[in-house]
């Protein structure tokens, strides 16, 4: 007897101990006495005294359920009276020591007698608080982004419905609304790595104008952070003043320049301005353009202040002032200062790659992505090796001749990792074109370049020429 009561008192230690360390308070319900013992951890946990308290058939800890939670609660206590067996739920307490609200999960196992009456019912109990805050979190952040979401196609849709209104040739549209799409495009790979945040002034200038030879493009001002919105605003803005410069201001020509500056004002708002200098004589435009639409209407509105366009023969001068409530505090996550993105002149030269039956392998999950590519490349030249669209379907192709590839980073949640690999080994070389925002290199850290998404085909095409001419001088 000795020997089953110590076998005994070793398992009540164990589980002990084992409730201990996940966490758990536990309880036990003796219907025949109609008390409920509480173990100190529940005591803990939920604000209640230690030991044994009447269990009023059960209901006496219901007082301190959430109203909101309190029928569902006693729809599985009913059910459980009369069907014996495991019970189950969550739901909102009240301590009643302090009165604070907390979450928490209740199970557990009743015993019945040979009459098929409830005995004793034992369960555990746990605070799942966190668990509900971090679902809240989540819920939350998803009707954020499909909010954002919306709002980027929304915008997107009216950028594509003006250039279109606005636009005399195809041509011409495609690469109007591929340079503001792009212009959004940073803007948000900059909040994004901000956690949307803020964007800082200086990293949405650089992703703008830093593709510029050196010296052409300058700016300067104290560090200030723009909400998502002026942040979007503001990238357009510049995107349309540096378009217009290239076409037909100071950036037309190897000597021109362009000066940004920003300052604070009093009022918590900023003021920025965009000179130009060193090109050609300026003439004021004989009519109003989308581009002057979004810099004098659209920009201004979106910063809560105003824009003003001032065609001096010297050249352009624009002054953008923005209300305190474009200004955003600076985020606790600072991402580093962005690559430039390739600015239209760039693109327009990238448009006369030649890829001359080059054998291109394109992999793409996306598969609209994949068929602009497949015709922007094939236009370019060049033989097309898919799209694949699966890592199983890239490593397939990889038993045939390629001279070159467009990877996609990751393919329906996969890592392209093993298709880079593999060209690497055998040294065909390979662009990323992605659209993840890591600033830092090329994904996995291959020695590759990187294209950032939205992109025009005209870049991949110019990208993939150049990596083969680099190949050729190279055997």
């Amino acid at each position: 007897m000795k020997r089953v009561e110590l076998a005994q008192a070793g398992g009540e230690r164990r589980l002990e101990k084992a409730l201990e360390a996940a966490g758990l308070g536990d309880f036990e319900w003796n219907v025949a006495r109609d008390v409920v013992a509480i173990s100190p951890r529940m005591s803990a946990m939920l604000g209640l005294p230690a030991g044994e308290i009447p269990a009023e058939q059960g209901d006496a800890l219901n007082q301190y359920v959430h109203p909101d939670d309190l029928p569902h609660v006693r729809t599985e206590q009913r059910r459980h009276r009369k069907e014996g067996g495991t019970y189950g739920y969550e739901c909102r307490w009240r301590r009643p020591d302090n009165g604070a609200e907390v979450w928490v999960r209740v199970a557990g196992i009743s015993t019945l007698g040979p009459d098929g009456r409830i005995v004793v019912a034992n369960g555990i109990v746990e605070d799942i608080s966190e668990r509900k805050r971090e679902e809240s979190q989540r819920q939350t952040l998803m009707a954020e982004l499909d909010h954002r979401v919306k709002n980027v196609l929304a915008t997107v849709q009216a950028l594509a419905v003006q250039t279109a209104r606005r636009t005399t040739s195809l041509d011409a549209f495609l690469a109007n609304f591929a340079g503001r799409l792009k212009a959004m495009g940073s803007a948000n790979e900059l909040l994004t790595a901000a956690r949307w945040r803020g964007a800082a002034i200086d990293h949405l200038a650089a992703a703008e104008l830093g593709a510029l030879a050196q010296g052409q493009a300058a700016w300067e001002g104290p560090e200030l952070f723009l909400t998502p919105r002026a942040a979007n605003a503001l990238a357009l803005g510049l995107h349309e003043l540096a378009a217009n410069a290239m076409k037909f201001g100071a950036l037309s020509t190897d000597t021109g320049r362009v000066q940004l500056r920003w300052r604070a004002l009093a009022d918590g708002g900023f003021e920025l301005t965009w000179a130009e200098s060193g090109g050609p004589t300026v003439i004021a435009p004989s009519r109003r353009g989308f581009g002057s639409t979004l810099i004098e209407d659209v920009t201004g509105r979106e910063l809560n202040g105003s824009t003003r366009l001032d065609y001096r023969p010297a050249g352009v001068v624009a002054v953008l002032r923005a209300g305190a409530a474009a200004v955003a505090p600076r985020p606790e996550t600072v991402p580093e200062a962005p690559q430039p993105r390739v600015v239209e002149t760039l693109v327009a030269a990238a448009g006369a790659a030649k890829l001359n039956g080059a054998r291109v392998l394109i992999v793409e999950d996306a598969v609209l992505l994949a068929m602009e590519l497949e015709g922007g490349l094939a236009d370019a030249g060049a033989t097309v090796i898919g799209p694949a669209y699966e890592l199983e379907e890239a490593m397939a192709l990889l038993d045939q001749p390629i001279d070159a590839a467009v990877l996609d980073a990751n393919l329906n949640g996969h890592s392209v990792t093993p298709v880079a690999e593999a060209l690497t080994r055998r040294g065909t070389p390979f662009v990323f074109a992605t659209g993840y925002g890591d600033a830092g290199g090329a994904p996995g850290g291959f020695d590759a370049p990187v294209i950032r998404k939205p992109y025009d085909v005209t870049q991949v095409a110019a990208a993939v020429a150049e990596l083969l001419a680099v190949n050729r001088s190279q055997a």
